[in-house]
């Protein structure tokens, strides 16, 4: 099996784990590996393990955030300035994600994540940041492609835009000096190995244009994979066809 299903029951390990079951060989990332990147508050918990850098969160729960909204805003608040991101835990494609950029925006926020999922994450914003992505294929001994850079044109890189509009430029390769990019292939495959991925994945950066810090946001287990998707035109751009590709995996 070729699993190219995103998101809920097909990108969280239960797809996976049918599989297994079956004793039916399949790509990509196994059980764990795929539960892990799923949930954003535990593999931001695993990368903060393995001295990956990501962006300072807290994980809520839907239970208090219904019961205790006005305490669940206030410690949210103390992650950081604003912006703040609020996110389902367990979802992908930007379904659900809303900016913050005040109070009454958060409580917004909360509950929007909310409705999606019972686990909800915030965390720290950063305005403007360069979005970069990477690609990795292989299992035991896992490669590394060139970093490309998605440009949206909205106020983050939005369901819409991903799907709808078609409106955000990608850049490949991206722009970077090449230790920096070195640096970013090598946290990818950290990353990787760290959350015991397979197969394939995608490796999503995000670059604070004033400091050049580098913060690994997620680790998408089944990245798009239409011939204009970012995970296949990478592998293109380092010398690996979309036929050939789909062989490997």
């Amino acid at each position: 099996v070729f699993p190219v299903m995103h998101g809920t029951f097909s990108e969280d390990g239960t797809l996976q784990g049918l599989l297994e079951l079956a004793d039916i060989a399949y790509v990509g990332a196994g059980v764990l590996g795929s539960a892990v990147c799923m949930d954003k508050g535990l593999f931001k918990d695993v990368m903060i393990a393995h001295q990956i850098p990501t962006l300072p969160y807290l994980v809520f729960n839907r239970t208090e955030i219904e019961s205790e909204l006005d305490a669940c805003l206030t410690r949210a608040e103390q992650i950081a300035p604003y912006p703040l991101f609020t996110k389902p835990a367990n979802l992908g494609s930007s379904v659900g994600i809303s900016k913050c950029t005040s109070r009454g925006d958060l409580a917004e926020g909360f509950l929007t994540a909310a409705a999606y999922d019972r686990r909800i994450v915030v965390e720290q914003g950063i305005d403007d940041p360069r979005e970069i992505e990477i690609s990795v294929l292989g299992n035991e001994d896992p490669k590394t492609s060139v970093a490309g850079e998605v440009i949206p044109k909205d106020i983050f890189y939005t369901y819409a835009e991903k799907y709808i509009n078609n409106t955000a430029d990608l850049l490949i390769p991206a722009q970077m000096p090449a230790n920096q990019m070195e640096a970013m292939q090598q946290l990818a495959l950290n990353a990787f190995k760290a959350t015991d991925c397979a197969g394939m994945a995608r490796v999503d950066f995000l670059i604070d244009r004033e400091t050049q810090a580098i913060y690994l946001n997620e680790i998408n287990t089944i990245p798009g994979f239409t011939a204009i998707s970012m995970y296949p035109k990478l592998w293109e751009a380092s010398g690996v066809a979309y036929p050939q590709l789909i062989e490997v995996l």
